[in-house]
C-alpha cells in the first residue's frame, strides 16, 4: 500500500481545487479519488447543453423521498466525474449576500465571515474590470458576465427597473442587491469547470494521483485517527494509506454518506443498517438545505431564440419584504418553459419562465444511508415546505416574480401565462400550484455544518468533531443556505481548506 500526505475523495468542485493547490508543494504526495469517470461528454463543454446531461454519466440521479408537503418525488441532480457539478450545472458565478456569511460566523462558525472568506473568494477568480479591492485578478477562474447576452435576459432587467428594483454594477461582489448581469463560467463560447481551471494544468505533476471510477467505501480510523481510506476500482478492491490529513469533497450527500458507511454519525441509524458505530456524531446527514424554485411559465409570442449560453444570464436578488435585515428572493427570466415533469406547458422555443427562488429556506432536512453496501442510493429527504414559513415566503415570490412577467418590457415577448395561469389569483390556489411545481436548484448543503454546538460536525477548521486525520471541504460543512447559487461559495471554501490543510 502506498501511503500519501493527502487524501481527497471526490474530484468535483471542492476536490478540484484541493487537489490542485495541495500538490502545488512539490513534497507533498497527494491522491485524489473520484467515483466517476475521467472522460467527460462532449456535451459538457457546451454552454447550453447543460439540461440534457440530467441523467447521463455525469449525474448521480438520485432522487428525493416522497416530499410530506407535495405528495410528490424531486428529481435530484449532482455531478458525477472530473468537475463534479461545475461540470453539470448552469454555470452561474456568484456569491451569496455578504449576510448569509456573517450569519455563519454569528452562528458558531468562527472565522467564516464574509471578511474572512473574502481573501479565498478572490484568490479563485480572475474577474477583469472590476473593483480589485473585492475582486480577484489572475486567478484560476475566468468569470465574466455573458459576451453576448440574451434578448430575454436584457428584457428581464429592463422589467426590473421598470418594476422598481435597483440596478447592481457588479451582483458577484456580495455587496449589492437587486439586478444585473451574472459572472459566467464561461470562455471563449466553452463551459469551465473546476477540472479545466484547477485539475488540468496540475495533471502532469509527478506527485499528484488521479483515480478516476475509484468508489471510496470508507475511511479507515485507528482509535481516534483517520489512517486512509477504502475503495474499489471495479471489482478490485484497494486501500490507500495517509501519514496526513483525509478529506473528503465528496458534496453534501456524498461526504455524510462516506462518513457513516465509515461507522461515523447518529449511532441508531448506523446500527439499523448494519454498521457498528466508531464514532457518534448526530448532526451527520442531519441540516440538510437546499433552495426551492418555482416560477410563473409563459407561452412566447413568437420563437424564443436559441440560447448561446447557459439560458439565465441576469438575475435580481431582493427582499420579499422590506423589514428583512437581508435578501431572501432570486428571480430570473429563463428562456426555457421550466416546470415540473409531469405538468403541461409549451416546449423548448415556444416558452419562458419567470423563475424564483428562495434564498434562505427554513426548512431542514436529511440524508440517510439506505444500506451498508457501498454504492447504494442514498435516502435524500430535504423537507421541502415543512416549516410553514418558506411557502409563505414563496407566494410572496410568486406575486412579484408575475408582476415583473406582466411588465411592459416584457409585452413583446409575452404570450399567454400557461403557469400557474391567469385565473390562479387567491392565496391557496397558488399556494398549491407551488406545492406541485416544485423544483429543486440543486444547491444543497448544510449536511456536515461548520459549529460548536453537539449537532456540529466540523469544528472551524474542518476538522471531524472527535477525530484527528479527518476533514470536509464542500458545500455540506455550509450551516446555512447562501443567498446565491452555491458554486462559487464552494470554490472559497475548499481554496481556504487548502490553506488550513498546508498551515
Amino acid at each position: 500500500m502506498k501511503s500519501y500526505d493527502y487524501i481527497v475523495v471526490g474530484a468535483g468542485t471542492a476536490g478540484c481545487v484541493l487537489a490542485a493547490r495541495l500538490s502545488e508543494d512539490g513534497d507533498a504526495q497527494v491522491l485524489l479519488l473520484e467515483a466517476g469517470s475521467g472522460q467527460s461528454p462532449a456535451a459538457v463543454a457546451v454552454p447550453s447543453a447543460w439540461p440534457a446531461l440530467r441523467g447521463t454519466s455525469m449525474d448521480w440521479a438520485d432522487e428525493t423521498v416522497t416530499q410530506t408537503a407535495t405528495g410528490r418525488v424531486v428529481p435530484w441532480a449532482r455531478g458525477r466525474g472530473l468537475g463534479g457539478s461545475s461540470a453539470v450545472n448552469g454555470m452561474v458565478f456568484l456569491r451569496g449576500h455578504r449576510t448569509c456569511y456573517d450569519a455563519w460566523a454569528s452562528a458558531g462558525a468562527d472565522g467564516w465571515g464574509f471578511d474572512d472568506l473574502l481573501p479565498f473568494f478572490r484568490r479563485s477568480e480572475n474577474a477583469e474590470g472590476r473593483d480589485p479591492a473585492v475582486r480577484g485578478l489572475g486567478g484560476p477562474l475566468n468569470v465574466a458576465p455573458a459576451a453576448r447576452g440574451h434578448p430575454l435576459a436584457a428584457a428581464c432587467l429592463d422589467a426590473a427597473e421598470e418594476a422598481g428594483y435597483p440596478k447592481a454594477a457588479d451582483l458577484g461582489s456580495g455587496l449589492e442587491e437587486g439586478a444585473g448581469w451574472c459572472d459566467l463560467n464561461i470562455v471563449d463560447g466553452k463551459r469551465q469547470s473546476a477540472a479545466d481551471a484547477y485539475l488540468r494544468p496540475a495533471s502532469g505533476r509527478a506527485n499528484l494521483e488521479v483515480v478516476t471510477d475509484a468508489l471510496a467505501h470508507r475511511v479507515t480510523l485507528d482509535g481516534e485517527r483517520c489512517t486512509g481510506v477504502e475503495y474499489s476500482v471495479g471489482t478490485r478492491a484497494h486501500t490507500a494509506r495517509c501519514s496526513g490529513e483525509v478529506v473528503l469533497a465528496a458534496g453534501a450527500i456524498g461526504s455524510p454518506q462516506l462518513l457513516m458507511l465509515s461507522g461515523i454519525g447518529p449511532p441508531a441509524q448506523l446500527r439499523e443498517n448494519g454498521i457498528g458505530p466508531a464514532l457518534a456524531l448526530p448532526g451527520v446527514g442531519a441540516n440538510l438545505h437546499d433552495h426551492p424554485m418555482s416560477g410563473i411559465v409563459y407561452r412566447a409570442a413568437g420563437p424564443v431564440p436559441a440560447a448561446a449560453n447557459n439560458h439565465a444570464e441576469a438575475q435580481i436578488l431582493l427582499r420579499g419584504d422590506a423589514g428583512l435585515d437581508a435578501p431572501d428572493l432570486q428571480m430570473m427570466v429563463v428562456d426555457l418553459p421550466l416546470r415540473e415533469e409531469t405538468l403541461p406547458g409549451p416546449g423548448a422555443g415556444e416558452g419562458y419562465t419567470v423563475v424564483v427562488s428562495l434564498m434562505a429556506p427554513y426548512s431542514r432536512g436529511r440524508v440517510m444511508l439506505a444500506g451498508a453496501a457501498p454504492g447504494t442510493a442514498p435516502v435524500i429527504d430535504p423537507e421541502y415546505y415543512t416549516d410553514s414559513r418558506d411557502l409563505d415566503r414563496m407566494t410572496v415570490g410568486l406575486r412579484l416574480a408575475r408582476e415583473i412577467g406582466r411588465t411592459t418590457a416584457l409585452d413583446p415577448w409575452r404570450g399567454e401565462e400557461v403557469l400557474p395561469g391567469r385565473a390562479v389569483q387567491d392565496e391557496e390556489p397558488l399556494r398549491d400550484y407551488l406545492r406541485r411545481n416544485l423544483r429543486s436548484y440543486h444547491h444543497p448543503g448544510g449536511t456536515c455544518g461548520i459549529g460548536e454546538d453537539e449537532t456540529a460536525v466540523v469544528d472551524a477548521r474542518l476538522r471531524v468533531r472527535g477525530l484527528s486525520g479527518l476533514r470536509v471541504a464542500d458545500a455540506s460543512v455550509m450551516p446555512s443556505p447562501v443567498s446565491a447559487n452555491s458554486n462559487a461559495t464552494v470554490y472559497g471554501i475548499a481554496e481556504r481548506a487548502a490553506e488550513l490543510l498546508r498551515s
